[in-house]
């Protein structure tokens, strides 16, 4: 048991791990975990899933509720892993804003958290790929023909969208990629990512002169569209 859950605290960023390192310490022994553990994880999985299938009214309750759990510890750190978790989920709906709720708390950030975050600003440099995930490493370093690949050995389909966003964020995505990013979204119902990265290849047809596929990605969204 201890084993497993210092690998759930360990391989970060793939969002069941990721969500599984806000609970901080409880994987350290089989006693129950306290109440605010349980409550910042299972808030925390409301709002991301509320986020990305397009419900912004349930995800900003979930949100505040993980926020008040994880505030009950004074561990500004936890906080900041939660707005980092935050950010991410707009990353891969490209809403493409500054992390500014992580930022208010990087000061109390682990290194690697800070890193992760100036993952997701599409600024990571030199010796600081070294502090990203592995998966993420790999993508950072991959030549453009290459992403694709690395996009889909990802086991987790928020880490493959966020990892299309950064791509797209620093004008790396290609074809490949965005048809990634569309085929991860849509097979998992996120409504609000795969309107996003439709929209992205509708306008690259478009630019193109590609009516006929431009028409045809448009009446996906038209499906998609609440």
């Amino acid at each position: 048991m201890t084993v497993f859950c210092f690998r759930l605290f360990t391989l970060a960023f793939a969002v069941s791990l990721f969500l599984s390192a806000l609970l901080l310490q409880g994987c350290t022994s089989q006693l129950a975990m306290p109440d605010w553990q349980l409550s910042a994880k299972s808030a925390s999985d409301r709002f991301v899933t509320a986020y990305l299938t397009g419900n912004t009214r349930v995800e900003e309750l979930e949100f505040t509720k993980a926020r008040e759990a994880l505030s009950s510890t004074g561990r500004p750190d936890a906080l900041a892993r939660l707005e980092l978790l935050r950010c991410a989920t707009r990353v891969a709906s490209l809403v493409l804003e500054p992390c500014a709720g992580f930022e208010l708390l990087r000061a109390d950030a682990s290194a690697a958290d800070q890193v992760y975050a100036d993952y997701l600003a599409g600024r990571v440099t030199g010796q600081h790929v070294a502090l990203l995930p592995s998966a993420q490493q790999r993508l950072v370093s991959a030549a453009p023909t290459a992403q694709a690949s690395v996009m889909q050995a990802m086991d987790d389909p928020l880490s493959r969208l966020v990892s299309a966003g950064v791509l797209l964020r620093t004008s790396q995505a290609s074809p490949a990629a965005l048809a990634k990013a569309v085929e991860t979204a849509s097979a998992q119902g996120w409504r609000r990512p795969l309107l996003a990265w439709l929209g992205v290849q509708a306008l690259r047809a478009e630019q193109a002169g590609d009516m006929v596929e431009a028409k045809r990605l448009r009446r996906r969204m038209e499906i998609a569209a609440p």
